[in-house]
């Protein structure tokens, strides 16, 4: 009996492991409809490439240093190349304050340095190419887009199946995550509108309020 018993828990547990899986993996239908993952919870892991196609490795239980996360949507995004054009005044405080820094795009390995333009162009950043979006799925980043938005932005001379080398239709929302070397997530900032950005004056903001609770938190 007690082995029935112990073999019904272990299939029960699976199911519930199988079912939090499928529902991480999901992609939402729509920006507006994404759960990105809050401040406080564990960091998951995930693999992504580099320009030159190999894997890349996340492991949040194996960190050396802290580790800051940026989600953007593409070099073929005006807005992104704003963005990480903005950033250039703060990744190197960042990485002198002991963090390692990664950006991750729904570009192809082939695609990543060579789709920045404008004053993002030539930026020395670490670029990770997350096309599969394994990372934006596992933060709960990733959506779907519309057929009419595929269809005029291939309009506008931007293929997303061509840029990512995927036929998924998706893309993340920008996103900005700080994971501790405990692999839990510090600070997080996501917002659905793609037009709107994380500032290099809120990323420092957010990093020293992090730091300054942690320091508290130690001399306490």
């Amino acid at each position: 009996m007690r082995i029935k018993q112990s073999q019904a828990l272990l299939a029960l547990t699976i199911s519930l492991l199988l079912c939090t899986s499928a529902a991480r993996a999901e992609i939402a239908a729509s920006a507006e409809e994404t759960s990105p993952l809050p401040a406080g919870a564990a960091s998951p892991a995930f693999t992504a490439r580099n320009a030159d196609g190999s894997e890349f490795a996340f492991d949040p239980s194996a960190l050396e240093r802290p580790a800051m996360l940026i989600f953007y949507r593409g070099g073929w995004c005006p807005y992104c190349n704003a963005h990480l054009a903005e950033l250039r005044h703060v990744v190197p405080e960042l990485e002198q304050r002991g963090m390692d820094v990664y950006f991750l795009s729904a570009d192809s390995p082939e695609n990543l340095a060579s789709a920045l333009h404008g004053d993002a162009e030539g930026l020395d950043y670490t670029l990770l190419s997350d096309a599969r979006l394994s990372a934006a799925e596992a933060f709960g980043l990733a959506f779907r887009i519309s057929d009419a938005y595929y269809r005029q932005a291939k309009e506008y001379g931007v293929d997303l199946e061509e840029a990512s080398g995927e036929t998924h239709h998706a893309l993340p929302i920008p996103a900005a995550y700080l994971i501790d070397s405990e692999g839990m997530i510090r600070y997080g900032h996501t917002n659905t509108d793609y037009t709107q950005r994380l500032s290099a004056d809120e990323l420092r903001e957010g990093v020293d309020s992090v730091l300054t609770a942690s320091s508290g938190a130690g001399d306490a």
